[in-house]
């Protein structure tokens, strides 16, 4: 009997294709920029040399992972890479049944409306509708929205474990502890220590739904609420956006009725446990773990 087939499934499992592997650290340096980079800073990023990061660039190139500028030289994913990303979303249900509900939504209350899903650096928006009461800010598709400042991120963090956005949280902490000046403190508050995130969640998972006002561009509100899964656990939030004038005023009740009447639809045709007469969810999954302010502020 050949060698290979004599090995045991565990052993299968463990066998792996090293060029890929690294491969993969020159695709991941390119996901993570927010937009082309030169091939010295992939390099870096990639934690190789520029003459063996150029060798796996070529490739990505000719198969459409990758392409380069031909101006600056620099790299960017390609059209595949981006060709992947769709296939991988269509291919969950959240995202499929969420499509018809968005339009719906935007149909029913005139604001722009999208569907956001976790990933490694926060929630990232894979489908929206388009509003007629937007005005001049308009979302796109990829766009990582803030996890303790955007109403978005703060409905992830109040429905996610602790340990899933420990590592963004962080970061956002340190970032908002450097930014203190006045422009951005008058636009929205700074969550800076534990006690910020604590009350967040509180108040999120008591309504049911996050708002903020100026969190992100000035004059525009959001509001967004969890969808769950047939294990009570949150696997996409839907947010509507408008100006901070309507939403806050006397059109947030029919947009905040719709909004939630949208997400309980969809928790349930994803087999979400059911909800009590108050919007409160029987067998709701528990809440996060608690943060402590050592870890919070900075492991």
């Amino acid at each position: 009997m050949p060698a290979d087939k004599a090995k045991a499934p565990e052993e299968w499992t463990q066998r792996r294709i090293q060029s890929i592997e690294v491969g993969f650290q020159v695709i991941r340096a390119m996901e993570a920029a927010n937009g082309p980079l030169p091939l010295r800073d992939i390099a870096a990023a990639a934690g190789m040399p520029p003459s063996k990061a150029h060798l796996y660039l070529v490739s990505f190139v000719k198969e459409g992972v990758a392409f380069q500028d031909p101006v600056t030289g620099h790299y960017g994913l390609g059209r595949f890479a981006i060709q992947l990303g769709l296939s991988a979303i269509r291919q969950l249900d959240v995202v499929e049944y969420a499509r018809e509900e968005l339009a719906t939504l935007q149909r029913a209350i005139g604001f722009a409306t999208y569907l956001s899903l976790w990933g490694d650096r926060g929630p990232g928006i894979v489908s929206k509708v388009d509003g007629e009461r937007q005005g001049s800010l308009a979302v796109r598709l990829g766009y990582v929205l803030p996890l303790l400042t955007s109403a978005t991120g703060q409905v992830f963090l109040s429905y996610l474990d602790e340990s899933e956005t420990a590592a963004v949280r962080q970061d956002e902490i340190s970032a908002n502890k450097r930014d203190q000046s006045e422009e951005t403190a008058a636009l929205a508050p700074r969550v800076t220590t534990a006690k910020d995130i604590h009350k967040i969640i509180e108040t999120v998972r008591k309504q049911g739904y996050a708002m903020t006002v100026n969190s992100i561009n000035s004059s525009f509100a959001a509001m967004a609420a969890p969808i769950f899964d047939y294990s009570g656990r949150i696997v996409a939030t839907m947010t509507v956006l408008g100006s901070d004038k309507q939403l806050s005023g006397t059109r947030k009740k029919p947009t905040l009725d719709a909004l939630l009447a949208a997400t309980h639809r969809l928790s349930e045709r994803l087999g979400a446990p059911g909800r009590g007469e108050k919007g409160e969810e029987d067998g709701t999954p528990p809440a996060p773990k608690a943060i402590k302010a050592k870890g919070a502020a900075g492991r």
